[in-house]
């Protein structure tokens, strides 16, 4: 079975739409590329968070299991006239082998199983530079949310503070919880969702 991500972003225009999430904002406030900084974007959809970063300087490379959204990827990096590295792979399987300075990825990490969180975050871990920062966002389960209309039953969701547990020997430096409303499948619905950004200790 192919990715159900693939028929989503075969059609015209930007499912998700072209603009970067707030969270770009403040990872490029709080670690900007003011030297030579990789990051690695994953689940980066159709590019929109990856564009703006390699607009912003930081050497991009961008991972999802869909290569429909790896194609738009490109194309938005060529239309923005950046370059950008691509990954067709999927994060639950795919493990880090090179060091990073940034981690990146929002409305993606739902699709890990959670039993495979453990040792994934390890290898997320492991795989940062010291002083490196992950700026992850997360979909949390609340009892008073009904389900996404366009939900998979691969998704899994996150519990509130689960995200936060991961970093215990790490600085956060942020983490917050919210609710917003969303219209990606057409339909009006909500998601709450749980923000990280931590920071790995050392000097970068």
């Amino acid at each position: 079975m192919g990715n159900p991500y693939d028929q989503r972003y075969s059609r015209e225009g930007w499912y998700w739409g072209t603009a970067p999430s707030k969270a770009c904002f403040r990872v490029l406030e709080l670690l900007p590329p003011d030297e030579p900084r990789t990051l690695l974007d994953l689940g980066c959809g159709e590019g929109r968070n990856a564009v703006f970063f390699a607009r912003n300087g930081y050497r991009v490379t961008a991972l999802d299991a869909s290569p429909a959204g790896i194609e738009k990827t490109r194309r938005l990096a060529g239309e923005a006239g950046v370059h950008i590295d691509t990954i067709v792979a999927d994060l639950t399987v795919h493990r880090l082998e090179d060091p990073w300075d940034v981690l990146f990825s929002t409305g993606a990490l739902h699709y890990t199983p959670p039993d495979l969180r453990a040792e994934l975050f390890e290898n997320f871990r492991t795989h940062t530079r010291d002083g490196g920062m992950h700026a992850f966002s997360v979909f949390v389960e609340k009892p008073f949310i009904e389900p996404a209309p366009d939900a998979e039953p691969t998704a899994h969701a996150w519990h509130s503070g689960e995200l936060l547990s991961r970093y215990r020997n790490w600085e956060i430096v942020e983490c917050r919880e919210e609710i917003f409303d969303c219209m990606s499948s057409g339909v009006p619905h909500r998601h709450a969702v749980n923000r990280v950004i931590a920071r790995k200790p050392g000097s970068s």
